[in-house]
This record gives structure tokens, C-alpha cells and sequence, in this order.
């Protein structure tokens, strides 16, 4: 406790007497008797201190403790400079050595206040405020948040129960004068969740639901608690809640998109119906991730595969939904290929090569029947006679055959049946043991997940089922098909989460996020303030490839002058699915498909050549110097000669791989080509020229004079609009200044349409250029000021959403990085710091944070500063580099396991099966005490239940504390939650014995 000794007093406001007054009495005692510190020689404690004394103590936290509050007086607005500013009365008379013992009193009095004090008036005051803006919801929810501070002063259980009780009251009177308010309703939910029981607050969700079906925020919500609920969790029952979140969702899209039609300007789409369907998007792809995590890997892939036919290629038809299923349902059991597989057509299409079919066969057959028309002859009618005979010689047939049959069997030796019990006994396991039959060796189990794992990994692609199949020929091939048909995914698996989307962006959400759910990498199509990203990311197993190597950027920075922990590094948690082949020609074949609704769309462009690039790379381990995507983009491009932006991916991707000539001849190409295209293909030119000269720029085999020249050439074509010319020596003086001045021109343009709201990736590649440009031939301070206006042209609160801003001020600090010499370290740590407060997610600034600050400031401030954002916007990214500079610094021990314990201590982030298992693998391999690590794994699954990689870590990292009855019986606790289990215990006995 570090309280002050005695109560501060203001010499001013007292006279010479009080003041001589004070000092006597300070000498001869205290309001509290004093108690004596630490004798400098003795070294010893003679009683309890004023920090350390109960005494003290108690009275600090006693409600009617005075404390006084020094409030700072109200200046006047505005004051001229000639002005005279008398001093206050009490000012004044402490000039003068005299003042009134009354007015002293009351100005004493007036600004001590207890605690008791405080909360009367603060509750008095919130009682004014919601009697004069009942629809308010920030008052409201300040007074809620009020009694939680209240809460935390009181010591007894049953006086916390009385506050909470009262919060309770507040936000259920909230929530009748503002019942569709949907923040004050999660806040009365939450506050539910701290006093019922679990059966209780479901049933509370559950009606609640009902009056506000069409939330896609409550839904989430409460699927994250119906989730997080080991003692009730289920799959099938989360499932079943999955699936009523959909229909109601699906519902009110279906409501507000019949609203649209029906309005005047159905053209242009509705915010709220767009949100309503990024957020059905958001719920799908939960459940898909949750169907991933708990083991039914091949039910997420089909859910995909149906989702995005059901959604992107329906027929063209005016069906109702109920005609829609049936007609998809004929398509899903047909046997035709699927998006993601070889040759497959889309639903459409398929649907129209069907009938074409179809069509084409009733026309042979009724030509047949015209070709052979005419009369045949007679005809002997067959009569009930013959038909007798015929059944008379089939029974005889038969009864000969079934008597051949009783003969071999005769002759067949009988072969004993084998017991169950003396089959597990030669197993090693006696069923009348004491231990029911349990495996008892360790490394049985540590085979058997290894085994699991190894499985999950494999088969994550639905296998379709195959009718009129010959029966299997053994035993073994018995099994193996009854375990493909348990990988069989029919139409009735899927039915229930199927949905239609009608916005291009609901389109564009749910074809992206299939991409980054796969490992597929694609340029960033959602601003990290989003709450897709953050849900994305808050359900992570494994940590994505680029996060990956932005911590690996940390370790390199802090590792240089000093060894990290062990060797400790976040590889373990690097994900595998950028590693397998298949999945990486999965994605590559499901974005070619997709090119079709979203022709010439550069992100999925990108996305389809780096999974072609993955693909190619596993299969072939030479690394030639081709570009692996080579042959696939000139595909491409043969069947689209137009696409300029498909152009400049292309020759991107092939100065990654050092072809930086190739690369300049599409580029040039593309450039060249510009001209000749219609006007909406040719704003895309500044994505182009900007692409092109950072491909210049970047490029280390030339040096940077050259470098510079080329860039200068390429954007001074662009900014003057003259026609483009491959480079052959440097730009004149004329045509700099002309691009100069139509720099200036072009952002005048592209100012008018930011304040009209209009932002888009082309405005944002010119503002590139423009800063670029005046970087390379005026200054980098220029260039700055180019950055700069384009920032005071937004609103403040604008500049938090959407991805093309964030892009743009990312740009803005590398820009600085890079004349940080010229500019001064402050300048570029006061620029990421103020970045951080708009983008307090973004991966790119907090690793700017963590390695700008390692150089520019101490230890101490930089671990305020991250614990300070902790505190304001936790997420699971801050932590993650907040951990990772703790463990890469050699930070204590303590300290990391308190910023785990903070990190799973809130009520979000301890359903993050990333931070547990990060958590484990510190307690494991750096803190070495494997009794914590095994704490830590059951905390970890009773909050993340449905994590089959979080249950078999337990078995693969900590079978050392474990025992074979404790494995055992965590495998019958995931059978019992009901996680596919693909591998039976039995086999890997079988393969032992």
C-alpha cells in the first residue's frame, strides 16, 4: 500500500497562526497515531510502517474515508491579452496572510468526499441522466459499468449479489424503454451470465432469440457460450443451434431482400441488408470452422462445396427455396464433380449440360422409334400359360442351386468362433482385470494420436458414395468400407445450412474466407478493425503464414545481441495446410471456377497463381528457375487479353522468383496495351504503374541508381498521361515537371470523390504513386505531405474501416522507416503510436511497435505501452507479440505467466485455443515445469472443448505427466463430447501385436 502519511494541506489558504499551528502539531502528533518506518541504521522494522500497516489498510478501504479531490477551476472561454484576470477571493487573502476560518471550511469541506460520498452522487446523477435521455444507450451502459466499480469496493459475497442484482434491474429497465437495442440487451445477457446457472441462461438466450431472431450479433454471441459450455457441450447439439441461427438469419435476408425489390432504387444495395448478410457469412463460417476443429473435416469441406454452388452458381431460374433445394439435391447426389474437384462445371452449368443431355437422348430415342416404324409381323401374345411354365423352371433352377450350395457346406470345415474376451486377450487386455479393459501402456496412446493426427491431416475431402457395388472379399476390406462410407457427406448432412446471397460483397466474403480457411494466401480484403478478422483470428488453432513471419521479423530484431529462451520459437504452431498439395490444387480449382462470377477480380487472380505456385512447388521438389505459375497465368491471359490487372499479378509473381525481365515485358505489355482498352478497363493503369515500380524499386540486382531512374520513368508516365514507353534512359526535366503538375491534377480529382465517400483501391494506388513519385525527385519529406493530405481528407471515424486505408497508412510508415535516419527515430515511433490508436489490431503495427521500440525506447515503457493496449483493446494478436517480445527478451518467468493469466482471464480470449496451447508449450519447453503445463491443458480444454488439437496435444506433449488411465480417459471424455475419433485403440494394438 503506498498510502501518504498525512492528510496534504495548502499553506496558502492558511494564516502565519494556523501554519505555525500545523507545524506544532505535525511534531507532536497525528490525526492517526504514527507509526515508525525503517531505522536507517538498525535496518530493522521497528513497527508496521504507514506502507505496510494494517491499520492503514483497513482505513484506506473504508467507505466513509475522506479523500480530497483537487478539481481544477473553469477558465473563462475566451480572454483577451489585455484582460484583467483578478485573482480568487481565497487567492487573494493568502497574498494578504488573512482569510475567513469559514470560507476555509467550506472550501475544505466542499472538496472532501468519501467513497460513500461519491457513489450517492454518482448515482443521483445517473438517475437524472436516464430520466432525461431514457433512449440513451451510453448512459445506460456507463451507469451499468458503474455498479461493477461499486461491486469492486465491496468485500462481502452477498453485497456484490445485492449490486449485481441492482445492475441487473438497471439493464432490464434499459432494455424495456430501448428493447432493439442490441448492445444493451448483451449487456444484460452478460450480466445474467454472472448470477444463473447455465440451463437458466440458455433458456434467457432462448427467448430473447425469439423476439430478435434477426440479429446476427446475439446469435454469435450465444453460439460462442453454447460453444465455451463444457458441461452441456455437445457436437450435435451446438450443431443443432448452428443450424437455427442459420434458418433465422437466412430468413431475415430473405425478409429484407423482398423489402429492396419493392423499394424505388432496388439498384443501390442497403447497408443493413448487406451487413445482415456478411454476418450470415461470419455464422457459416463459424460452424464450418467448428465441424474442422472437432474432427468432421470432411463435413466442413462439403458444407463449403454447397454453400458456394447453392450461393454463386444457381440456375438462373425464378424458383421458389423450396424448388431450389430439390433441384440442388438432384445435383448433390447425382455424382457430378464439385466445386474444388477436377472438372467440375459449376451448378448452372452442370444443370444445363444435363438437360442438353437429356434432350438430346429423348430425340435419338424417338428417332429410333420413327426408323423403325411400321409393321412387324405377328406377334404370338404371351398369355398366363407360358408365364406359369417360366415361374415353374426358375423355382426348379433355384432349388437345384440351393442344393448344390448345402453340399459344399457340408464338405466346409466349420471353423470355431473366437471369443471377443480371448481375442482381447491375446491382445494383452483381460477383460476381468479391475481396470475394465483399459489400455494401461503409455506409448499405445502416444501411437494411437500420432496415428489420429496423422489421419486428420489426410482426410479432409468427402468421399461419394457408390451404388451397386460388389460386396467387400474380407474382413479387412469390410472395414475399409465402412470407414469411406463414414467420410460419405449426403445432401441431408448439409441441407439444413444452405442459403442464398444476393450482395457481391456477402459473395466476396464467404469466396475469401474459404481461401484463408484453406492456407490459401490473398491480398487483405477486410480492415484488421473488422470483426470477421477478429473472430477469424480469436478461432485459430494454428498461427497463419503471415503472422508467422512477422514474429520470426521480431525474433531476428531482438535476438541479435542476446539468446532467446531455449531456442523457443512459434513454429509448433505453424498450420499444414499451405503444406499439402491437395488442399493447395483444392483452392486452386474452386478460385478458377469462382473467375467466372467474379471475372477479372486481381485479389482472386493472386490467390489462384499462389496456390497454383504451392502446388506445383510440393509436387516438384527441383526449384528450376521458371515461375511455377507460369503456364497457368498465360492460360489466363489467352482466354482474357484484357484483363490489364491479371497482367500485373502475373509479372508480380515472377519477380518474386528473380525473373525480373520476364517481368518487365508483361508489364511493359500490359502498359502498352492501356490505349487500346475501354475507358472502365483503363482505370485500372494506376494499380499497374504503381505495381511496376515498386517491382523496380525492390529489385536488388540492379543498383539503386538505376533502380530510381526506372521507377521516376514509370510513375512520371503516369502522372503526365502521356503514352508509356519501356525505359531507355532517364526522364527529362519537361516531362517530371509535367508530372509534377498532373500529379497535382489527378488528386484533385480523387480529393472530390473522398469526400463524397468514394474510396477505392485504383484512388489509393494513385496516391501511392504521387507520394512515390515526389519521394524519388523532390524529398521523402514530399512525399510525407502527399500521405498527409490524403489523411486530412477523411473523417476521423472513417479512417478506422476499410482495408484501403489501412493500406495506405502502413505505406505512410514504411515510407518513414525508410528515411528514419533523415526524419529522426521520434518521428517514426510517434507515427506508429498514433496508427496503433486507429488500428489497434493490426498485425503490420504491432510488430513495428515491438521492433521500433526495442531501439528507441526502454524495456519499462514499451511493456506500458503494450500493457496499456491490452487493457483498452485486448485481442488475440496483441498478446501474441506482447508474449513474443517477453520471451524473445528473456523476460522473467513470472511476468510471462502473468501475461498468459491476464490474456485467458478475459472473458473472450479464454476461448482462444491458440493462447492455451502457447501457453502449454512456455510451461513445457522454457518454464520446464511440466506439473503447470498439465494444469493449464485441463483449463484449457474445459474452455475449449470442441479443439480436437487441443485434446491430442495432451496426448503427443504431455504423456510424460500423464498416465495411461488419465489418456484413456480423455479419449472416453471426446467420445463422450462426440469428436470424430477416426482411429480405434484396437488397431494399434493389432499393429503391435
Amino acid at each position: 500500500m503506498d498510502i501518504a502519511r498525512y492528510k496534504p494541506y495548502n499553506p496558502l489558504k492558511l494564516s502565519g497562526l494556523h501554519v505555525r499551528g500545523l507545524y506544532w502539531w505535525n511534531r507532536s502528533g497525528s490525526l492517526l497515531e504514527r507509526d515508525g518506518d525503517v531505522d536507517a541504521l538498525d535496518a530493522k522494522m521497528k513497527c508496521a510502517g504507514r506502507y505496510w500497516s494494517g491499520k492503514y489498510m483497513a482505513l484506506e478501504r473504508h467507505k466513509s474515508f475522506k479523500r480530497i479531490h483537487l478539481v481544477a477551476p473553469k477558465l473563462s472561454p475566451v480572454t483577451m491579452q489585455d484582460e484583467f484576470i483578478p485573482l480568487s477571493e481565497s487567492d487573494a487573502g493568502a497574498s494578504h496572510g488573512a482569510v475567513d476560518s469559514d470560507s476555509v471550511s467550506k472550501t475544505s469541506a466542499s472538496l472532501e468526499e468519501s467513497w460513500e460520498d461519491e457513489m450517492l452522487n454518482k448515482t443521483r446523477e445517473f438517475n437524472k441522466l436516464t430520466r432525461e435521455h431514457p433512449h440513451d444507450e451510453k448512459v445506460w451502459l456507463a451507469f451499468a459499468e458503474f455498479q461493477d466499480k461499486v461491486a469492486g469496493m465491496q468485500r462481502q459475497k452477498g453485497a456484490r449479489l445485492q449490486t449485481l442484482a441492482k445492475k441487473i434491474s438497471i439493464l432490464e429497465k434499459a432494455v424495456e424503454l430501448n428493447p432493439d437495442n442490441e448492445e444493451i440487451l448483451l449487456c444484460l445477457l452478460k450480466a445474467y451470465q454472472m448470477r444463473d446457472s447455465s440451463d437458466v441462461l440458455i433458456a434467457r438466450w432462448e427467448k430473447i432469440l425469439l423476439q430478435h431472431s434477426g440479429s446476427y450479433k446475439l446469435w454469435r454471441e450465444f453460439l460462442h457460450i453454447v460453444q465455451r459450455n463444457f458441461s452441456r457441450f455437445k457436437v450435435s447439439e451446438v450443431r443443432k443451434m448452428y443450424a437455427h441461427a442459420i434458418e433465422a438469419l437466412s430468413a431475415s435476408c430473405s425478409k429484407h431482400s423482398r423489402q429492396v425489390l419493392q423499394a424505388a432504387n432496388p439498384s443501390s444495395p442497403d447497408p443493413v441488408f448487406v451487413q445482415l448478410e456478411l454476418g450470415l457469412v461470419d455464422i457459416f463460417l463459424s460452424l464450418c470452422r467448428f465441424e474442422w476443429q472437432t474432427g468432421y473435416r470432411e463435413l466442413a469441406t462439403a458444407l463449403f462445396q454447397a454453400e458456394i454452388e447453392f450461393s454463386l452458381f444457381c440456375p438462373p431460374l425464378l424458383l421458389t427455396e423450396q424448388s431450389k433445394h430439390r433441384l440442388f439435391e438432384h445435383f448433390w447426389n447425382s455424382g457430378g464433380a464439385r466445386v474444388g474437384e477436377e472438372g467440375a462445371l459449376g451448378w448452372s452449368t452442370w444443370l444445363e449440360k444435363e438437360e442438353e443431355t437429356r434432350q438430346r437422348v429423348m430425340n435419338e430415342e424417338l428417332s429410333r422409334e420413327n426408323e423403325g416404324g411400321g409393321w412387324t409381323g405377328w406377334s404370338e401374345p404371351w398369355s398366363k400359360d407360358n408365364e406359369g411354365i417360366a415361374n415353374v423352371e426358375h423355382e426348379t433352377m433355384n432349388d437345384v442351386v440351393m442344393e448344390d450350395i448345402q453340399d459344399e457346406e457340408e464338405y466346409t470345415e466349420v471353423e470355431p468362433e473366437v471369443d471377443t474376451e480371448d481375442l482381447l486377450k491375446m491382445l494383452g487386455i483381460d477383460m476381468n482385470d479391475g481396470d475394465g479393459g483399459e489400455v494401461n501402456d503409455t506409448l499405445t496412446w502416444i501411437k494411437w494420436s500420432k496415428e489420429e493426427s496423422s489421419r486428420d491431416c489426410d482426410q479432409w475431402m468427402p468421399v461419394r458414395g457408390k451404388s451397386g457395388t460388389t460386396s467387400p472379399a474380407n474382413e479387412a476390406d469390410k472395414t475399409d468400407e465402412d470407414e469411406q462410407l463414414l467420410r460419405v457427406v449426403l445432401y441431408e448432412d448439409v441441407n439444413e445450412y444452405l442459403f442464398s446471397l444476393s450482395t457481391t460483397e456477402a459473395r466476396l466474403s464467404l469466396l475469401s474466407q474459404f481461401i484463408d480457411f484453406y492456407g490459401g494466401k490473398m491480398s487483405q480484403l477486410f480492415c484488421s478493425n473488422s470483426p470477421t478478422r477478429a473472430d477469424n483470428i480469436l478461432s485459430l488453432e494454428d498461427l497463419p503464414d503471415s503472422m508467422l513471419e512477422k514474429l520470426k521479423c521480431i525474433h531476428e530484431v531482438l535476438t541479435k545481441q542476446q539468446n532467446s529462451l531455449a531456442g523457443f520459437s512459434f513454429e509448433f504452431l505453424s498450420g499444414s495446410l499451405s503444406r499439402n498439395a491437395d488442399i493447395m490444387k483444392f483452392i486452386r480449382n474452386a478460385v478458377l471456377l469462382c473467375l467466372t462470377v467474379f471475372p477479372r477480380n486481381y485479389m482472386l487472380e493472386e490467390a489462384v497463381l499462389i496456390s497454383e505456385e504451392l502446388y506445383v512447388t510440393k509436387m516438384n521438389s527441383s526449384n528450376g528457375m521458371i515461375t511455377p505459375c507460369r503456364s497457368l497465368a498465360k492460360s489466363l491471359l489467352k482466354s482474357d487479353r484484357q484483363d490489364l490487372l491479371l497482367c500485373g499479378v502475373y509479372a508480380r509473381r515472377e519477380a518474386t522468383y528473380g525473373n525480373i525481365d520476364h517481368a518487365r515485358k508483361v508489364f511493359d505489355m500490359a502498359l502498352l496495351s492501356v490505349e487500346a482498352l475501354p475507358v472502365e478497363l483503363q482505370s485500372n493503369a494506376p494499380l499497374l504503374y504503381f505495381w511496376y515500380a515498386e517491382v523496380e524499386l525492390a529489385n536488388n540486382s540492379a543498383n539503386d541508381r538505376e533502380s530510381s531512374s526506372r521507377g521516376i520513368h514509370i510513375l512520371s508516365c503516369l502522372g503526365s498521361g502521356t503514352k508509356y514507353n519501356p525505359f531507355k534512359s532517364q526522364a527529362s526535366s519537361l516531362l517530371l515537371l509535367r508530372a509534377h503538375q498532373g500529379f497535382k491534377e489527378k488528386l484533385r480529382t480523387v480529393w472530390s470523390s473522398w469526400v463524397r465517400g468514394i474510396i477505392n483501391d485504383q484512388s489509393v494506388a494513385l496516391i501511392c504513386s504521387a507520394a512515390l513519385f515526389e519521394e524519388l525527385t523532390t524529398g521523402w519529406d514530399a512525399g510525407i505531405e502527399v500521405l498527409n493530405q490524403a489523411f486530412s481528407m477523411v473523417l476521423p471515424e472513417r479512417r478506422s474501416q476499410g482495408y484501403q486505408l489501412e493500406f495506405l497508412f502502413n505505406y505512410y510508415i514504411k515510407m518513414l522507416q525508410r528515411h528514419q535516419r533523415q526524419s529522426s527515430l521520434m518521428k517514426v515511433w510517434e507515427s506508429i503510436l498514433h496508427g496503433l490508436q486507429i488500428y489497434p489490431f493490426s498485425p503490420e503495427l504491432l510488430k513495428d511497435v515491438v521492433e521500433v521500440g526495442h531501439y528507441y525506447t526502454t524495456s519499462n515503457k514499451l511493456r506500458r505501452i503494450l500493457d496499456d493496449c491490452s487493457y483498452k483493446k485486448p485481442s488475440v494478436v496483441l498478446w501474441l507479440f506482447a508474449l513474443s517480445y517477453e520471451i524473445f527478451k528473456g523476460g522473467s518467468h513470472h511476468r510471462i505467466r502473468g501475461l498468459f493469466e491476464k490474456a485467458l482471464a478475459n472473458d473472450k480470449l479464454c476461448s482462444s485455443v491458440l493462447l492455451w496451447r502457447c501457453y502449454i508449450m512456455f510451461e513445457m519447453e522454457i518454464a520446464h515445469d511440466p506439473s503447470a503445463a498439465r494444469r493449464a491443458f485441463f483449463r484449457a480444454i474445459h474452455s475449449c472443448p470442441w479443439s480436437k488439437r487441443l485434446w491430442l496435444d495432451g496426448f503427443l506433449k504431455l504423456n510424460s505427466v500423464l498416465t495411461a488411465k488419465e489418456l484413456s480417459d480423455l479419449q472416453e471424455v471426446m467420445r463422450d463430447k462426440e469428436l470424430n475419433l477416426r482411429t480405434d485403440i484396437y488397431e494399434i494394438l493389432l499393429q503391435q501385436s
